[in-house]
């Protein structure tokens, strides 16, 4: 199985974790490696959802939005061996080219500063509690809710240390090349190098960073990371910058 999931995750994953704002690249390799619905994952900056496929729909409502939101869980499928369409020979049609891998998923951001993530599922038509996840909790409302706790770390998005400076942070696997361009360089992706400052592991992602003297004033940029041009995935200041391409603000004083 896992050798086929890539390209559709590709398709899948892009359309489901836009909120998250880092693209697909970051959960791709993770996520094909699920091989059953379980209890919810912290994976980098997110919190990844499961739930069986047997279920006709499967949604997420999360206290942080004051469960004014519903997010519906995407079907996890890999496209079906070649080999199936024919049969002595001759092309079968009406076959469906994917195979359901038994999973439903959802990526959920996770806000800064947060302790703990609480949630409601729909499942079928009907609110309930994650049934995979055995952390529960009565909610201001007095009704039972899910809660995955999260861990405690630094801020991911860029923040100014000091005047006339500027900290970039971003979170990915360890080993990584990331760079930062803006419109302080005229968006070269080679001349600022991000350094690996928190070794991360196979869970944990590490944590980039580094720092820019630049004049006073707004400015303009993105992360270069693996041959993609990624927004900030926390700092909530966005620019459509033309051409598609959305791009982070950042300020100096």
């Amino acid at each position: 199985m896992k050798t086929f999931i890539i390209p559709v995750l590709l398709t899948i994953i892009i359309g489901n974790i836009g909120a998250v704002d880092i693209g697909s690249y970051q959960f791709i390799e993770h996520i094909r490696t699920v091989s059953e619905p379980g209890k919810p994952e912290i994976y980098g900056d997110a919190v990844i959802f499961t739930a069986p496929s047997t279920f006709r729909r499967v949604g997420i409502s999360f206290a942080h939005d004051d469960y004014a939101r519903v997010h519906w869980f995407r079907r996890l499928v890999v496209p079906r061996d070649q080999a199936d369409f024919f049969v002595d020979g001759k092309r079968q049609r009406g076959l469906d080219p994917n195979i359901d891998t038994g999973i439903m998923f959802h990526v959920e951001p996770i806000p800064i500063n947060m302790r703990n993530m609480d949630y409601r599922m729909v499942i079928d038509g009907l609110w309930t509690i994650d049934p995979l996840n055995p952390i529960r909790i009565t909610g201001p409302s007095g009704i039972a809710e899910s809660r995955v706790p999260l861990p405690q770390r630094p801020q991911t998005f860029a923040t100014p240390p000091e005047s006339g400076t500027f900290r970039f942070h971003f979170y990915a696997p360890p080993g990584e090349t990331i760079a930062v361009g803006g419109s302080f360089n005229n968006w070269d992706p080679f001349m600022y190098v991000m350094q690996e400052i928190r070794r991360g592991n196979e869970r944990e992602n590490s944590l980039y960073s580094l720092t820019l003297s630049l004049p006073p004033g707004n400015f303009q940029y993105v992360f270069y990371y693996r041959g993609e041009q990624i927004p900030d995935p926390s700092n909530t200041r966005r620019l459509f910058a033309g051409y598609g391409r959305i791009v982070s603000e950042g300020i100096v004083h």
